[in-house]
């Protein structure tokens, strides 16, 4: 039941972005205020039900849903809790929902912390963060769903790739996202002030310390992601192209 409302979540969050695309460039074109602050609201909507979803799917791992295609292929029984939690996204489908899930986080934060922007300004950089949102999630729902089932679940899992058994991939790939997916809010504003026409200083103090954060998350999960790949692998490792 958790995993069809998790996938339902999902479909519906899909539903709110697309929306949010719309309605805030089309109330800022026409200067319609009510069409323009709808975007915040939306915006944390989106979120929830992005998080539902992927708590959904973590709980599938935390439980050992064998029903659930993704749970079979990436985890087992007797797994140790932190690696079934990484399990969730040390695989395509997983690794896209949380994609999915921090892009939903910045537009969130973006309405709940930007009271500071012009209203128009905002609403145009929270529709275009949720086409970027609303184009990843239908790349999710389309043709990565992690949310497919078995109709004849096996009894045990097929475990995680061995080499991704490691502390490491708990803390490399959810930092190297933030910072991944934070600059994507560094083009969210740069398209909203183009579409503006107002590309100046008062631009840039705002769109700095969303820049700035982004920058950190990146530098955290490349130094975690070089340290893991070299003692995991060395220097010659398949991998050590992962860290650059």
């Amino acid at each position: 039941m958790i995993v069809e409302l998790g996938h339902f979540a999902l479909i519906l969050a899909f539903a709110v972005a697309l929306a949010q695309t719309v309605i805030p460039l089309v109330g800022a074109h026409k200067g319609w205020r009510d069409w323009m602050v709808v975007a915040n609201p939306m915006a944390t909507v989106q979120f929830l039900l992005v998080a539902f979803s992927y708590a959904a799917l973590t709980y599938a791992f935390l439980v050992s849903d064998f029903s659930v295609k993704l749970v079979v292929d990436n985890s087992h029984t007797l797994k140790p809790l932190i690696y079934k939690i990484s399990g969730v996204w040390g695989n395509h489908e997983g690794s896209l929902l949380l994609w999915v899930l921090i892009l939903a986080l910045f537009g969130a934060s973006a309405a709940w912390f930007g009271g500071n922007l012009p209203a128009s300004l905002q609403a145009r950089v929270l529709a275009v963060q949720s086409a970027i949102t609303a184009a990843f999630m239908a790349f999710t729902i389309f043709t990565s769903n992690p949310f497919a089932r078995l109709d004849f679940p096996p009894f045990d899992g097929t475990d995680l790739n061995p080499l991704l058994q490691d502390p490491g991939l708990a803390f490399h790939p959810p930092f190297l996202y933030l910072g991944y997916v934070g600059l994507s809010m560094a083009f969210s504003f740069a398209i909203a002030a183009l579409i503006e026409g107002r590309v100046d200083a008062a631009w840039g103090r705002w769109v700095r310390p969303w820049t700035l954060a982004a920058w950190v998350f990146l530098t955290i999960g490349i130094a975690t992601g070089s340290w893991w790949a070299f003692y995991e692998l060395g220097w010659g490792g398949f991998w050590f192209w992962d860290p650059v």
